[in-house]
């Protein structure tokens, strides 16, 4: 309990100290939000909402004011558009997200997990060579750019896909799949070619063990052998660096939710930087 209490706290001091962190980094950038939300207006009628936003006190009121309406629960409203509550923009983006990386996570170990437990199996093979050469690709592209080339060929040639957009499951598992399989793909490809190499160098270590040796002077099914024996033990790592990359997926998705025009959390932080939007960044 102890120790639990104690990572409770750790978490609470860093999201703290990056709360505090982006809140002064907003504010040493360069500029007014307020001029630039509002290029033709007067500038009295600027200085009024600049007093009204509490941005014409000085940056430590407002990081005390931010502090202590972060901890009340009230985010703000964003400077822009229909000037949404930050609380419900983010409600609203969250299952996009969280979509996406779940998509993405079962691509990732669908296609990582079936290429390397092949190619430890099939060692020094064709299918060996093409799978660790596919993995070598896989790595070395950035997400943002397979998802162009996803695009470019299986939605506007193909036309199999829609190339952006986002539809959630309420409408339909099918329309919530079709317009999430691409921007899964270029986000899980990359982190399933991480998996394969970790699996198949998981799975040729347990292949050389005694034990499998002793199983297979047995008489017992290859395939048994296989997924029985050798898969169980080699997934031991692959699982523990699963759940790492589970968290990387999030962050993955910021860049292709802005490909594919997926509203998502990504996509918000991104154009709310660009905007300067203090309220929804924070």
């Amino acid at each position: 309990m102890r120790y639990f209490v104690a990572r409770v706290v750790q978490a609470l001091i860093v999201v703290w100290a990056v709360g505090t962190l982006v809140f002064f980094m907003l504010r040493a950038v360069p500029g007014d939000p307020i001029a630039a939300m509002l290029a033709d207006v007067d500038p009295t009628a600027a200085d009024a909402i600049r007093a009204k936003l509490g941005l014409d006190q000085p940056v430590l009121v407002q990081y005390l004011f931010w502090l202590r309406n972060t901890l009340s629960g009230d985010l703000g409203q964003s400077l822009y558009g229909s000037h949404q509550a930050v609380n419900v923009q983010i409600a609203e983006a969250v299952p996009r997200t969280v979509s996406l990386a779940l998509v993405a996570f079962l691509v990732s170990f669908t296609l990582g997990l079936s290429a390397g437990i092949i190619s430890a199996v099939k060692k020094d093979s064709l299918l060996d060579y093409g799978f660790n050469l596919a993995a070598f690709l896989g790595i070395s592209m950035p997400s943002f750019w397979i998802g162009i080339v996803l695009i470019i060929v299986f939605a506007v040639n193909l036309r199999w896909f829609p190339a952006i957009g986002y539809k959630p499951m309420s409408a339909g598992l099918d329309q919530w799949l079709r317009y999430l399989i691409l921007p899964g793909l270029a986000v899980g490809l990359p982190f399933s070619a991480s998996i394969a190499r970790l699996t198949r160098s998981a799975m040729l270590e347990v292949l050389g063990q005694d034990y499998i040796s002793l199983a297979r002077s047995k008489g017992l099914n290859e395939r048994r052998v296989i997924f029985r024996h050798a898969l169980r033990n080699a997934l031991i790592p692959v699982i523990t660096v699963m759940g790492i990359s589970l968290a990387l997926l999030f962050s993955g998705s910021v860049v292709v939710e802005n490909v594919f025009a997926i509203k998502g959390l990504g996509r918000v932080l991104i154009q709310s930087i660009l905007n300067r939007d203090y309220p929804v960044v924070q």
